[in-house]
Formats: structure tokens, sequence, C-alpha cells
């Protein structure tokens, strides 16, 4: 099922009774979601992301801009007919019932025409179970499941109502480190299986660029940038969107652009065309730094990370604007700890300018 965005806006009354100022949690996002594609939707807190979820979801009306689901406008559509699913992040089981019959709960409370048979209620429930591979825990309590079993069962009862759309709001919050992974995989492989287009909200940035097949970027209710995850992360069109993107996160210096070249303090890192001087922020990933004994960017060793199969080098640079420069090297580079001073060249494809007020990516080539 398509799901079309059109300039979606949604506005807060303010709770300041002195400024009257109204809170724009989404403002003018339009964005067309394929058939069959997860999306995540990614963002710090406060971004909008959940509100838009919400809006798609139906648990919240738009303040202007429509809804389709297809070709249908389903804006001004209750949430029970529009056909979704939706997981939160609680999980929100009834703590009383038995697996089966959460998972049967939205069923039963069909009326009408759309009320399966007994037989094929619990087909479906059996089936959507099964698809999360937890068929065998068909009898239990909530209470007696871990969080990622439990987890799942909020999952299954939201297939088996077999939804247009799947909207999950950041359902891997509450689950430890392992699980979140195992997780992860899982809704990946279920969406693979389903073909359900579906929207998932998360605040890590890992999660959504391991899973999704688009993300959108959102900072304070405005789309940042929208695109397939490994394509976001090596071209950010801002600054925003280079930093919160990519762990260890982008190093960010205080640099400029003088004669052609890209100077970091003192250092000369990279010879560019068509940037007229300037003052700029350069943005450099950890893993675009090559160990150089003659290389150009001198920073000052703090320390050595040995990480198996690669190295993580700590240093610093006066024109750094982070405490400390984080780059990633293969393990098969030796590094001399006893030198106060590592020396770097510069991966080209890694390195990205920014302009110095609006944050706006600055385009180069390199001679």
């Amino acid at each position: 099922m398509k799901v079309v965005l059109q300039n979606l806006t949604k506005v807060f009354p303010s709770r300041n009774k002195k400024s009257n100022e109204e809170v724009v949690a989404v403002s003018d996002f339009n964005f067309e979601i394929p058939d069959g594609k997860l999306i995540g939707l990614l963002g710090p807190s406060g971004c909008g992301k959940s509100t838009t979820l919400y809006m798609i979801s139906g648990l919240q009306k738009p303040t202007s801009g429509k809804i389709f689901f297809g070709d249908d406008d389903v804006t001004e559509l209750s949430t029970e007919n529009r056909g979704i699913g939706l997981v939160f992040q609680n999980y929100a089981l009834y703590p009383h019932m038995t697996v089966k019959q959460n998972i049967l709960f939205p069923l039963q409370n069909l009326k009408g025409a759309d009320r399966p048979s007994k037989e094929e209620m619990l087909e479906r429930a059996y089936h959507a179970a099964k698809l999360v591979q937890i068929d065998e825990l068909m009898d239990r309590k909530p209470s007696e499941l871990s969080g990622g079993q439990q987890q799942r069962v909020a999952i299954a009862r939201a297939l088996v109502k077999m939804p247009r759309v799947l909207l999950l709001d950041e359902p891997l919050s509450n689950l430890d480190a392992r699980l979140r992974l195992q997780t992860r995989e899982e809704i990946r492989r279920i969406q693979k299986e389903t073909g359900i287009t579906t929207v998932f909200v998360t605040h890590d940035q890992e999660e959504a660029m391991s899973i999704s097949d688009i993300i959108v970027v959102m900072k304070l209710g405005v789309v940042q940038q929208i695109g397939a995850p490994q394509e976001v992360y090596d071209s950010p069109q801002n600054l925003f969107v280079a930093k919160f993107l990519g762990t260890p996160p982008i190093n960010v210096f205080n640099g400029s652009v003088k004669g052609g070249k890209v100077y970091i303090g003192e250092d000369a890192v990279l010879e560019v065309t068509n940037v007229p001087d300037q003052e700029v922020m350069i943005g450099i990933r950890p893993e675009g730094f090559n160990l150089d004994a003659e290389g150009p960017l001198k920073c000052k060793l703090a320390n050595v990370e040995v990480m198996g199969r690669d190295v993580s080098i700590v240093s610093t640079h006066e024109a750094s604007a982070n405490p400390d420069i984080r780059s990633i090297i293969n393990a098969d580079n030796k590094v001399d700890t006893s030198s106060e001073i590592v020396r770097y060249s510069i991966k080209p494809h890694k390195l990205f300018l920014f302009n110095k007020e609006t944050e706006e990516r600055i385009y180069f080539e390199v001679k």
C-alpha cells in the first residue's frame, strides 16, 4: 500500500500563557512511501517523528495537509477504519490474557461482515504467531515472557488484522542490546515476508540504517533529508544530518578554504575546485583518515584502542569542534604510541564542507 503525505503539518497550541507561541511539531511534510517498503523515521527527541506516525495512524489529526493510502484520502478517517497495525514502545499487552487471547483480541472486536469465523480467527492468530516465532508460547501470560517475546506478541497482534500499513513506534527501546539486534532483524524478516508497507520510528540511527529501505531524517518538525541509508550517510545535505548519522560520530573541525585548498588550522589537507575562499565547517568520517607519516593533518595523539579488526585512534587538534578526534583504521596498521604526534592524509570522499552560517553542504571537486 502506497502512503502519500501531502503538505502534512501539525501545530500544537502554546502551553505558555504569556507568549501564546504555537509549537510546530511537523512542518509541511511531503513524501510518498512506496508500496511494500520499510521506512525509518529518524531524529532526536522532539523532532516530530512520532507525531507524524500518529497522524498516519489517525490518532492525531493534522492541522493541515492530507494523507492518502493508495488513492484513498484517509485524512478524516478514524483509526479503526484505516486498516493499520500499530505497535507501541510499551507493548500494551493485556496481562490477564494469554498470548493467544492477546493476538485474537483485535479480530474479536470486529463487527458485521468484517468479523471472521472462529476457525478463521484461530488460523490467522496461529499464522501471525508463527511468523514472529512465538507459536509455542500461545498459552502463556505476558508475565511469563521475556521482553523480546512480549514485543513479538505485540507485533503478531498488529499483523493478525492483515493491515494495509504497519506502524512501529520505537518498538525496541525497552530491550537490551542483544535483544534489540535480534528483534530488529526479525522485524526486517517479517516485513520482507509480508510485503506490508511499514513505518518505523526510532531515535537510534544504527537501527534505522540497518533495516530501512529509506530513511527520513527530521529536526524540529522539518524533514532534513530523505534517501537510502547508505546514500544519506555518504552524502549528507547538511551538518545536522552528517552529525546525526554514524557511529562513532563524524569529526567536525573549524576550517577554511583559501586559494583552492582546505585548511584545518594551519594544515592544508585537500586541494579542491569550485569553492570560493571562505570560513567553513569541515566534517571527516572516522574511517576517512589514512595513517600517513607524511600526511598533512597533524594531531596530538591521546590514546589507541584496539578493537579486533580495527584500531580506534583518539587524538586532538586545536581546530576540532569536538573534544576528541576519533579515527578508525585497519588493525594491520601499526601506530607509534611513543610519538606525541599522529599524522593523517584524508580520503576525499569522506570529507564534507559545510557553510559556516547555514550549515548547508558545500559541494566540491578534488584537484
